[in-house]
């Protein structure tokens, strides 16, 4: 039994308490919390840290299988351009992933992250997270632009899907995003059970011009890979094909948002079970853009934390992805943003009974942060983490 305690406790479904005590078992599962009202007295009894402790970390977007690619991307090519790159660099040796993605994962370990939303393509990163403390729920993504193939995406996806069987991994199929998929494809997809669905959405205004016109940047992108956009035919509306996956699923993880309008983001989370999930540092790798987090906030959707890919990212780490929230929306409460990177996004990826909160009969690891503004409850460029369970 350990007894832990800080400056403040953040404990994820509320405000910060301070100097409260969180009692501990030997199998990390929380059996009380104590409020001291500020007035903790020291007792040889009681671990004291300097700093802030919140729960364990919840990554709701990342792309474990593409760990190899940090620093192979030039930064700002826009998201056609980072589609090309990232589809001419797949053919690694198979031993060069799966050690980038074994590094990767203790990387999230350390910065204290303690479930992720995994996109996976294929089967080489499942033997990682099957091994992994880290408890991946696993995101068979699917695209696939010409009509033409759509069955041979579906009977591929379930050559995966039968992988991440055999591997005990829980795992959805689900669309990469409305501009990559074709509506037979798209129409194929919703046939699969998912009760959690994740998808691109939004990153970039190209998407639109894609959907809507067959042009801009991103047809490039798709003339490089050999397919004729006047084949192409994905859903006609990135509006309209949220709300219908919002219909067909429990929870849906819509990822990046960067060029959401007010009116599309409110008329989505009018569905009630809708997470917008942010990925600041990849939004500004690849575009420069930042996502609109304090608008969304508002919204009757949730709000998730991601860090993408080290094709994208230069670390996979929580804390930096809420020091670029806080800077670009400083009225937003350090104990909002935590409730984004813990309890939201345990609700998000249906770990809520055991993770996202400091409550007495969770699990859900305990991280400090430290070297902070304890006055004014604010990230510093110097914050970092460090994992206490």
């Amino acid at each position: 039994m350990r007894k832990i305690s800080a400056q403040y406790v953040i404990t994820g479904d509320g405000g910060a308490l301070k100097r409260a005590i969180v009692s501990v078992g030997d199998d990390g599962v929380i059996t009380g919390l104590e409020h001291a009202g500020g007035a903790l007295e020291e007792t040889a009894s009681v671990e004291f840290y300097n700093g802030v402790i919140v729960p364990g970390f919840i990554n709701c977007h990342c792309h474990l299988e593409l760990s190899h690619m940090l620093s192979r991307i030039e930064k700002g090519t826009g998201l056609g351009g980072f589609i090309r790159e990232v589809n001419t660099r797949r053919r690694d040796e198979e031993a060069d992933v799966v050690a980038a993605a074994e590094k990767a994962d203790r990387q999230m370990y350390n910065e204290g992250i303690v479930a992720c939303g995994d996109i996976s393509n294929n089967s080489i990163s499942f033997n990682v997270k099957k091994n992994s403390s880290i408890e991946y729920v696993t995101f068979i993504e699917v695209f696939g632009a010409d009509p033409s193939k759509a069955a041979k995406r579906i009977a591929e996806a379930d050559i995966v899907r039968s992988a991440a069987v055999a591997a005990g991994l829980r795992h959805y199929v689900v669309p990469h995003s409305v501009y990559s998929v074709s509506q037979a494809l798209f129409s194929s997809l919703l046939k699969f059970p998912s009760s959690h669905i994740s998808m691109h959405f939004l990153e970039s205004s190209d998407e639109r011009l894609l959907v809507s016109l067959r042009q801009g940047p991103m047809v490039e992108s798709y003339l490089a890979l050999g397919i004729d956009p006047a084949v192409m035919d994905p859903p006609a509306s990135h509006l309209d094909t949220a709300l219908l996956l919002a219909q067909k699923t429990s929870q849906l993880i819509l990822v990046h948002n960067t060029c959401i309008t007010q009116q599309e983001a409110e008329k989505i989370a009018e569905s009630g079970n809708v997470s917008w999930c942010l990925c600041p540092s990849s939004n500004l790798y690849i575009t420069g853009t930042m996502p609109p987090a304090s608008m969304l906030g508002r919204t009757k959707g949730h709000v998730v934390i991601g860090t993408d890919s080290l094709s994208s990212n230069d670390s996979l780490s929580i804390l930096k992805e809420l020091k670029l929230l806080q800077d670009d929306n400083p009225g937003i409460p350090l104990e909002t943003l935590t409730e984004w990177a813990t309890s939201n996004g345990a609700a998000a990826l249906g770990l809520s009974d055991s993770l996202g909160t400091i409550s007495p009969g969770k699990r859900p690891g305990l991280v400090l942060i430290e070297n902070m503004d304890l006055q004014n409850m604010k990230l510093l460029p110097q914050s970092k983490v460090r994992r206490l369970l």
